[in-house]
């Protein structure tokens, strides 16, 4: 069986691993637009940041896909899939045929439409290439505007920061991690970020971004402007469809996968940013991390459900770990919230229950029990009768 893959980040890397451990004989071909090896997304930030240094940014071994026996075409994108005949075709002219065929070819950054984004000095960070221009950018314009105060742009916030630049996080919504956190959460967590020396402007609407031929600065909705020398876009993802509507295969938001990951062209199967599953488009590294095994073991013998993944989010801003899982501000009947914070500490514990089962919680500022937290809530497990003392800190999660 010959097994072609396109796109060598997480997903397409991590169902490449699983194709060659569930069956040492299948052929296995990657297609990857960028010109390097995989590398976790996250390392961006720590390259960034200067603590992590060029050569430990990827996750394998030089030639560990040679000793696993995959064919890993980098710089070579996808630009056709002839589904009738079975082949995909890149954008140098090589064809190359498949019997089972995996999209995994993510999403780009979201840019949005503000008058003056095409400018010099304006960036996103989604690749390394990126990540390369951002620094070098950097060395003579040390003024930084973040536009989003999501996940990404508090981390590549804290990033620029280590770097010496001065640095202001600009916010549409009216508190940070709009959709990771609650308000008295975000709350603690912006008094955190702005401990670092990094501005925090909540609220506000960026329509334009000033400067004759290059960023000097944003404008605000409503009035009000802002100096930069230059400005990072942080704003979403938006998934890779082209290729894939363009050869016949159904998408919406992205690529629509059934239960098996397999997509409306049987034998063709998409995992990571660019799926759709139960109408939902996940863009997070638990997702990709289970897709990518499920449609790996389909592309063999089509017999493994995808349920899908509790969306769970980790990060570290301004020496403040933050994890979100589930549903963190719930809407309608039936939910029960328990919260507990040490805000002078940047500690915030909430979980919500419905049913006596842990639906969301958030844990920030500590590690200690951020692990077993998130297996709770996936496993379904009755928490009834621990409910009470499960925020405090000396709780022993081994009695559950």
């Amino acid at each position: 069986m010959r097994a072609v893959i396109v796109g060598n980040g997480l997903a397409g890397t991590m169902a490449a691993k699983s194709l060659r451990e569930l069956d040492p004989s299948v052929e296995i071909e990657v297609f990857a637009g960028e010109r390097y090896p995989y590398y976790p997304r996250p390392n961006l930030i720590e390259f960034i940041a200067g603590n992590l240094p060029y050569e430990k940014l990827f996750a394998f071994p030089e030639h560990w896909e040679e000793r696993q026996n995959i064919v890993i075409r980098t710089g070579e994108p996808v630009v056709r899939i002839d589904v009738g005949a079975g082949k995909v075709e890149t954008r140098d002219g090589r064809t190359s045929a498949f019997d089972r065929l995996l999209l995994a070819n993510g999403s780009s950054a979201f840019i949005p439409p503000i008058e003056g984004a095409e400018k010099k000095g304006v960036f996103v960070l989604r690749t390394l290439e990126d990540a390369l221009a951002i620094l070098e950018y950097l060395k003579g314009h040390p003024r930084v505007a973040v536009l989003g105060g999501g996940l990404l742009g508090l981390e590549i916030a804290r990033a620029l920061k280590a770097r010496g630049a001065s640095v202001t996080v600009n916010e549409f919504f009216d508190r940070l991690l709009p959709r990771q956190l609650d308000v008295r959460g975000a709350g603690i967590l912006k008094a955190q970020i702005e401990k670092l020396g990094i501005e925090v402007r909540l609220g506000v609407a960026t329509e334009e971004i000033t400067g004759a031929g290059e960023a000097a600065g944003l404008k605000f909705k409503g009035g009000g402007e802002a100096g930069a020398d230059m400005v990072v876009a942080a704003a979403g993802v938006k998934p890779n469809l082209s290729v894939a509507k363009e050869s016949g295969i159904a998408v919406d938001r992205g690529v629509v996968v059934n239960d098996l990951l397999e997509t409306s062209r049987p034998g063709i199967f998409a995992a990571g940013d660019v799926a759709q599953h139960r109408d939902r488009v996940y863009g997070i590294i638990p997702a990709s991390f289970d897709q990518a095994r499920v449609a790996a073991f389909n592309m063999l013998s089509p017999e493994k459900t995808y349920g899908g993944t509790v969306p769970s989010n980790q990060l570290k801003v301004a020496g403040v770990h933050v994890l979100s899982v589930g549903q963190v501000n719930p809407e309608g009947e039936g939910f029960e919230v328990l919260a507990r914070e040490a805000a002078e500490m940047g500690i915030y514990k909430k979980i919500v229950i419905r049913n006596g089962t842990l639906t969301g919680a958030v844990w920030m500022g500590t590690k200690k029990g951020a692990a077993e937290i998130t297996r709770l809530a996936a496993s379904g497990k009755n928490i009834e009768k621990w409910k009470a003392s499960l925020l405090e800190d000396d709780f022993d999660f081994s009695s559950l």
